[in-house]
Formats: structure tokens, C-alpha cells, sequence
């Protein structure tokens, strides 16, 4: 995958990816986390055989669904994953963004919903992913567990997403966040649920994403060292605690961050 943000035309938020031998629509969408069918509607796209290498698309955003992981606003909307809820009767939009650690108002805003918007039994929306710990701790770990490996943050909580094969990891706010490997920064911005985000592809066919930055103290194309500082580490809107979103992949397919390499 090489993905990088272009200024100018473009909004300055935008993600724009760059085709390379062998991906498809459907291995771009699943990466980035969209739908595949949105993914072509923004880029114009008819066929989706007729994909060129060297082709720029642009990454399909929600829109105002995501701040920077170092803004905590009353209302606002929320930097964590989001999953399908589906609405069971008796349920309502205050007891469901109650449930889920929200304001009412974040709620609305994920879904586009106005202030009137009313539930039926059945409606499918959006709602943040909770985050667990991992029920079984991942397998040819040192001694000391997850803790007695080297993390891009001084770790005081390590989590396991719901869903993903990503960890949260708790630290300290404004805490420099560290590159786990040596590499090149292929996007550096705002990325849609992560808040500002650093991916950093490495040898391998490996790409580090660490999301939840505060501030990014790198840019697109520059080259990393092992440890090197790629930004400070900012809040979580929703949990109000720093938190780290940190996932590694490797031809579309995400790892145990516990197992990637770390250089």
C-alpha cells in the first residue's frame, strides 16, 4: 500500500492513496476500512477493472465524524471505531449513547441524525466500538507478557479492540509516541475514526499505523529510524483518557501487534 496526502486542490484533509501492482477496489476499501461501492462513487469510477497502477483515489472521509484525538468537546463526536447497532424495542437515542459513553449529541452527529429523529425496532446506526481486553493473551510472548515488549508509548494499559486486530495502548498525554521500527512515513493527518494518524510502511511489506496523535512531528516521505519520535500522544475524546490506537499490517491483512516485528 502506498497512501499519501496531497496539499493544493485537495482538501487539506483529505487521504489520497496510490494505486500499486495487484490491489483492487476491494483490497483498498478493506485497508482503509470504507465501502467499496463509496470508495468508486468519490473517484468516479464505473468499472472497477479499470483500475491503473499510479492512479490517486481519494479516501472516503465521514464528514465531521472524526476530531483530532487531542480535542475533547462537549457533544462531540467520537475518534473510536465505529460498529452497526441494530435497535431492539424500548430502546432510545439517549439510552443508547448513554450505553455506549457518549453525548446525545455525538450520537447524532455519527449517524447525521436531526434532533427530532425518532427509532424504529430494527434500524441499523452507528455507535462506537466499546474496547475490551484481550481474552486470550496472544501466543510466543516473553515471560513478562505484553508488557516486557517495546511499545511506541511507556505503556500503563495495553487494550485489544473489539473487532480489530489493533491494541489501545494508555499512556501519558503529550508523551512522545515512537516509531516501533524503521521505515518511511506514507501518510501523516487526519484519518476518519483515528484522529491524526502516522502509517509508516517498513521492510517487509509491513505498515505500523499509530493513530491518536495530538500533534505529528513528521511528514510524507520522510525516512525513520527505530525510536524515533513521530508526534505526541493526545486524548481520546470519548474514554477522556490518552490513548494510543496502534495496528500493523501486511497485504491488507492486520496482525497481532504483539507479533510484528519490531526493528
Amino acid at each position: 500500500m502506498t497512501c499519501v496526502l496531497f496539499p493544493g486542490a485537495l482538501a487539506a484533509e483529505d487521504l489520497i492513496h496510490v494505486v500499486t501492482r495487484g490491489e483492487t477496489i476491494y483490497s483498498i476499501s478493506r485497508f482503509y476500512g470504507v465501502n467499496a461501492g463509496e470508495l468508486m462513487r468519490v473517484n468516479d469510477i464505473a468499472d472497477p477493472s479499470r483500475l491503473f497502477v499510479g492512479r490517486r483515489l481519494v479516501i472516503p472521509q465521514i464528514e465531521d465524524a472524526v476530531l483530532s484525538a487531542g480535542s475533547v468537546l462537549p457533544g462531540s463526536v467520537t475518534t473510536s471505531p465505529l460498529i452497526d447497532y441494530q435497535v431492539v424495542r424500548g430502546d432510545t437515542l439517549y439510552g443508547i449513547a448513554r450505553a455506549h459513553g457518549i453525548t446525545l449529541q455525538a450520537l447524532l452527529d455519527i449517524n447525521r441524525f436531526s434532533a427530532s429523529h425518532s427509532l424504529r425496532a430494527g434500524d441499523v446506526i452507528k455507535v462506537p466500538a466499546q474496547i475490551t481486553a484481550s481474552p486470550v493473551p496472544p501466543a510466543n510472548l516473553p515471560a513478562g507478557g505484553l508488557y516486557t515488549l517495546r511499545w511506541p508509548i511507556t505503556p500503563r494499559l495495553i487494550t485489544y479492540m473489539t473487532g480489530e486486530m489493533g491494541v489501545v495502548v494508555e499512556g501519558e498525554q503529550h508523551e512522545s509516541v515512537r516509531s516501533l521500527t524503521q521505515g518511511s512515513v506514507v501518510s501523516a493527518g487526519p484519518w476518519r475514526k483515528f484522529g491524526r494518524v502516522v502509517i509508516i510502511e517498513a521492510a517487509g511489506g509491513y505498515f505500523y499505523m499509530y493513530g491518536g496523535c495530538e500533534t505529528i512531528t513528521v511528514n510524507v516521505g520522510d525516512r525513520i529510524t527505530s525510536g524515533m519520535e513521530i508526534g505526541r500522544l493526545g486524548i481520546n475524546a470519548v474514554t477522556n483518557r490518552p490513548q494510543l490506537f496502534f495496528m500493523v499490517f501486511r497485504n491488507d491483512l492486520p496482525l497481532d501487534p504483539a507479533s510484528a516485528p519490531r526493528s
